[in-house]
């Protein structure tokens, strides 16, 4: 019998309502894999692979000219604490389909989230050291748990297609750390965990705090940031991005929400004005989704909404309505390839960080 309880589950393409899918290809990166890249049509099949020089620094995005954006693991520095292993980047690069290497950015301190312009420019998230008196001006968390004395506190930056820095934003510069305050249950060695960044116009960067349950708006002119949504909203939530009318998508975890006992997964749209939620998807029972870390939701082109939920491969889409149309578990299940993160994080796994779904992909389709 197998002994893998998400194999046994069943794997590839659970089910599907051809008339309601959207149509198109879904993309995805196995975080345990060295470096593949997997494109599935909407039979599950396989129609793409990339295999590429780094295992994922989280996710894979395809552009509109058909590039390949994929953010990989070069573990060039010796890890900054045990996580670092699991969820640092290091390599922004564009690679056509047969997997060759058309650009490269290079920060070994860049982690979680890089997003990738048109036009070549990147905004990504990464850390920089506090110590002594900053860090101690860091409130909450488990108490002792800096990583040797050290709070790594996120940075955002955009660089141009050539590498040179056009903007900056420190969250120990910009965010009162009382205001910003740990949850209870996080090791203080990572603060506030910028796990996503999203432009949502010319002027103005969305953020998602994982360990303090924040969702920020940042002015790019000013740095000054404003709260959309808090803690009593929304819970270790990843991946926010704008949508067409001012309000943003938010895959919103619930590992420790706020008044509830139990732990359930929900994908929300949030108006970046009130902070109030309007339509939202959570299972019935509710925690029948869940995914404890990682997350992300898409809204496609017919209305519908793709979602990972990532910790176990398992994406999914829904109408408005919320009623299941297409389902599909990532059947790809390895341990991590360097030897340093398999024996702090062992066993095997198919999670992912994101999918992503496209319709029109030039070079499949000619």
């Amino acid at each position: 019998m197998e002994q893998n309880t998400l194999k046994r589950r069943g794997t590839g393409l659970i089910g599907i309502d051809p008339e309601f899918a959207s149509p198109g290809y879904t993309l995805y990166a196995p975080l345990a894999g060295r470096g593949v890249v997997d494109l599935v049509d909407l039979k599950g099949e396989l129609a793409h692979r990339w295999t590429l020089p780094y295992r994922p620094g989280r996710h894979a995005r395809l552009l509109p000219d058909g590039t390949l954006a994929y953010n990989g693991a070069t573990l060039a520095i010796a890890p900054l604490f045990a996580m670092w292993r699991k969820y640092s980047g290091g390599s922004m690069g564009k690679y056509d389909p047969n997997g060759a290497l058309l650009h490269e950015f290079r920060d070994d301190y860049q982690h979680h989230d890089a997003h990738h312009y048109d036009d070549g420019r990147i905004l990504y998230t990464a850390v920089e050291p506090l110590t002594g008196a900053a860090a101690d001006r860091i409130h909450g968390g488990v108490p002792g748990t800096e990583a040797d004395g050290v709070v790594w506190a996120d940075v955002i930056r955009e660089v141009a297609a050539d590498g040179t820095p056009l903007w900056e934003w420190k969250a120990f510069e910009h965010l009162d750390p009382a205001d910003f305050v740990l949850q209870p249950h996080y090791w203080r060695e990572h603060w506030p965990l910028i796990n996503s960044v999203y432009p949502l116009d010319e002027h103005t960067v969305v953020a998602s705090l994982r360990s303090v349950s924040a969702v920020i708006a940042i002015d790019r002119r000013t740095g000054a940031a404003r709260i959309i949504s808090d803690r009593t909203v929304v819970a270790q939530q990843h991946h926010a991005t704008a949508l067409d009318d001012g309000k943003i998508l938010v895959f919103d975890n619930g590992t420790f929400r706020t008044g509830e006992s139990v732990t359930y997964s929900r994908v929300v749209e949030i108006d970046t004005a009130t902070g109030e939620i309007g339509w939202s998807y959570q299972d019935s029972p509710r925690e029948a989704f869940f995914t404890p870390f990682m997350g992300g939701a898409q809204r496609l082109p017919n209305g519908n909404t793709l979602i990972t939920e990532a910790a176990f491969g398992r994406i999914f889409e829904v109408t408005p309505q919320r009623r299941i149309v297409w389902e599909y578990v990532v059947p790809s299940f390895t341990e991590y390839p360097d030897p340093g993160t398999a024996q702090v994080f062992p066993g095997i796994s198919n999670a992912i960080f994101r999918a992503y779904r496209y319709r029109d992909i030039p070079w499949l389709e000619a």
